[in-house]
């Protein structure tokens, strides 16, 4: 028989589908990684205190920690297409949980910005949707974007929980309390149900993508018919870098790291500066994590209907608003108002950039060629980070910074609309594959052809 690398469909499989176990192992992951990261904020003004350091100091450890994992996404990415999701998810999050414990003995911003800087936050890129996203992509098709929102809205959920959880303990029990048992909860229930439940791709269980069944023959053979391939799918991700489109979803990530990296380092920062306390700007933050986790679900989930660049754009001025009203609106009110417009739009950036990127690249390479978006976005990152707080130790306020952020979403709005998806995406233009597929391929060996 004819072997194709595309996507495979067939008959429903009855039950529950075990990629939806996949995604609940990885939601939990993205819980502990995205949340542990989204709190490091929460520390800022402790350490400015305890090791008699600036908020300029502390961010050179938050930017240095931003720019190492973005340079791992290529990398842990181009290893998750190589080798699978499954031991690249594993040995990073066993690296990330042992040195997260360490930092707990550090003494200063030094130990900071190489604990956490360089070991944990390169580690931590493993645990990204570099890997994650290639992982969901192998197990889901049709239903993609919803699985990819669910994910992501592990993060959500880590930023609603985690955060406040950290200021908690922080205020109780001291900072290293709190990094210790965050630590511990990786090694303890993160890292076994990785390894217990999470598979690289259907095929490493005998399965097909999507829960489907192959069709059985009158003379008993197994036949599936193939999905047709979009017009841009590529062999090697190096081919994918001579097209407009990656650029447009990079640049537009880029400045999704700007503004989501200078939030999770400098907010907390910021509410202080504004006479509002620690514990209610962690409550802040987990309010915008809780509706986030819903419009990321909602997102997905229309993003498997509607054009998914036209959500994308409409995301990034969401998100835009949300830093005007951090210059306009006083603090006590605008604490509140970042919360729930900003929560509208968080990381509903991940699972649009990660679903079109395989609808138009196809998934052979995802875990490259989102590696390479997830580096632009962690560059963009850094940089706000750095930024952010020199222009704070310099000039005593956020306000200009906060609108150079509002001013770099809009354009990354305005990109977004522009993208051509319905010229380049599988979902609108396809390229009819023929033939049947022998026996013993499975729809999870299948790549982005």
């Amino acid at each position: 028989m004819n072997r194709d690398r595309s996507g495979l469909t067939g008959t429903p499989k009855k039950g529950i589908y075990y990629g939806w176990y996949v995604i609940a192992a990885l939601f939990f992951a993205s819980f502990l990684a995205i949340g542990s990261r989204q709190g490091f904020g929460v520390f800022v003004k402790t350490w400015e205190e305890e090791w008699g350091v600036s908020t300029a100091a502390i961010s050179v450890a938050a930017a240095t920690g931003w720019l190492m994992n973005g340079f791992s996404q290529p990398l842990v990415g181009f290893l998750t297409d190589k080798y699978g999701g499954r031991p690249v998810l594993l040995i990073s999050l066993t690296v990330m949980a042992v040195a997260t414990i360490g930092v707990a003995a550090i003494s200063n911003v030094f130990g900071l910005i190489v604990l956490y800087g360089f070991v944990i936050s390169f580690a931590s890129g493993g645990i990204s949707p570099a890997t994650t996203g290639v992982v969901v992509a192998r197990w889901f098709d049709r239903k993609r974007g919803t699985a990819m929102s669910i994910l992501i809205a592990g993060g959500s959920a880590g930023g609603l929980i985690i955060v406040p959880f950290l200021s908690y303990v922080l205020i109780e029990y001291g900072w290293r309390t709190a990094w210790v048992i965050i630590g511990a909860l990786a090694l303890g229930l993160g890292i076994p149900l990785l390894l217990l439940v999470v598979r690289s791709k259907p095929s490493d269980i005998g399965l097909y993508i999507d829960g489907e069944e192959p069709q059985v023959t009158e003379d008993g053979e197994i036949e599936v018919s193939v999905r047709p391939v979009g017009p841009d799918f590529v062999d090697r991700w190096k081919d994918a870098l001579s097209s407009k489109l990656i650029w447009q979803l990079s640049f537009a990530y880029f400045v999704c790291g700007i503004t989501t990296a200078s939030i999770s380092v400098h907010f907390v920062r910021w509410a202080i500066s504004e006479d509002i306390s620690t514990g209610t700007a962690a409550l802040a933050f987990g309010l915008l994590s809780a509706i986030n986790a819903a419009g990321v679900l909602v997102v997905g989930t229309l993003s498997d209907r509607w054009q998914r660049k036209n959500l994308l754009g409409a995301v990034y001025l969401i998100r835009g608003l949300a830093f005007i009203s951090l210059i306009v609106v006083p603090g006590s009110q605008a604490i509140w108002a970042f919360a729930i417009i900003g929560g509208m739009s968080w990381l509903a950036t991940v699972p649009l950039t990660a679903s079109l990127t395989a609808d138009v690249y196809g998934v052979r390479n995802l875990g490259t060629l989102f590696g390479l978006a997830n580096m632009s976005h962690q560059l963009g990152g850094a940089g706000a980070v750095l930024l952010f707080g020199w222009a704070f130790t310099r000039l005593g306020s956020y306000d200009i910074p906060f609108a150079v952020g509002a001013a770099t979403l809009v354009v990354a709005g305005i990109v977004s609309f522009s993208i051509g998806e319905k010229k380049h995406s599988v979902r609108y233009v396809q390229i009819p594959v023929g033939g049947a597929v022998d026996s013993d391929l499975t729809a999870g060996d299948q790549g982005g052809r």
